[in-house]
């Protein structure tokens, strides 16, 4: 069953599975955004005591607009995010089964090779994941009305760019985000392909007549198992990616975080945030893998 593994995404060519891919990350975009702002505020201050508290404190002091602060880029480029991530991650996955048709006469990929391949779909998405979620973060920490410091997303990207230039400025945090990415998609497609394949092999069926409540639920599953396994690297990247310029900038390096976060904070500072993340991951992912699913069965 491990070779059928979304044999199904194959069948149209890739301008069809890019179309699919698109849709998908429409439908997860929109769910996501409510309490993305939560988890960035918890992992950034220390001025609220729970996710409520500061839910509570972000509708009270700048209304319930906040709550979409830095929305417009994720929204516009989730798209192109979700293509990027499917993409990469069959690419990679019909580049493993070649090369175990060659070696072993068979094309099945290990469970060790599903996350060879979603950590590559990781890295790849990377380059428009890092930049992306560095001008939410920025738009979504800036001080609240006549204090902040960017007035949208373009005016954010010129100001970043100027600071620090491109590399610097704009794709800061880079290689923590090559970290996550690749242990997050990593574990995120080795879960989904696990459940789906237990299923398939349990209940002796093909994986295209697994239920689609329970594609949900498995990707549901998967996204969870996605934040647990890479949390605390997306608690660095957002410490270095609202931090200041020049004689304001406390991070040095990732590296610098790492040790500063937990010299000040302990351990528990790499998991704040956690609860609200877990409880958005869970149905944006069953989102997107149950579209992405049903839209490949439906188009054929």
């Amino acid at each position: 069953m491990e070779s059928e593994a979304f044999e199904d995404m194959q069948k149209g060519g890739g301008a069809l599975r890019t179309v699919k891919d698109l849709t998908a990350g429409a439908a997860g975009g929109i769910a996501q955004v409510l309490l993305d702002i939560v988890k960035v505020r918890l992992q950034t201050t220390s001025q609220y005591k729970s996710a409520l508290d500061c839910a509570t404190q972000i509708f009270k002091n700048e209304g319930p607009m906040a709550f979409y602060k830095g929305t417009l880029t994720p929204l516009i480029g989730i798209g192109a995010c979700v293509s990027v991530q499917f993409g990469a991650f069959h690419e990679a996955r019909r580049r493993l089964e070649e090369l175990n048709k060659k070696k072993y006469a068979d094309s099945t990929l290990s469970y060790g090779q599903y996350y060879m391949a979603g950590g590559f779909a990781g890295i790849t998405n990377s380059v428009l994941s890092g930049p992306i979620e560095h001008v939410r973060i920025r738009l979504q920490t800036q001080p609240h009305g006549e204090g902040r410091l960017y007035s949208g997303p373009l005016d954010c990207i010129r100001k970043l760019c100027a600071q620090g230039g491109v590399l610097r400025g704009l794709y800061r945090g880079q290689n923590v985000t090559y970290l996550r990415e690749i242990q997050a998609y990593g574990t995120w497609f080795l879960t989904f392909e696990y459940l789906m394949n237990q299923d398939a092999k349990r209940n002796n069926v093909k994986r295209e007549e697994i239920s689609s409540l329970k594609v949900a639920t498995y990707g549901g599953l998967a996204g969870e198992v996605l934040w647990l396994s890479s949390y605390p690297f997306d608690v660095v990247k957002s410490k270095m990616q609202c931090d200041g310029f020049g004689a304001q900038q406390k991070y040095k390096s990732m590296t610098d975080c790492f040790k500063k976060t937990f010299a000040a904070e302990g351990f528990g500072g790499f998991w704040k945030g956690l609860g609200p993340t877990l409880l958005r991951a869970m149905p944006v992912s069953a989102g997107t893998f149950a579209v992405v699913e049903l839209t490949m069965r439906a188009l054929g």
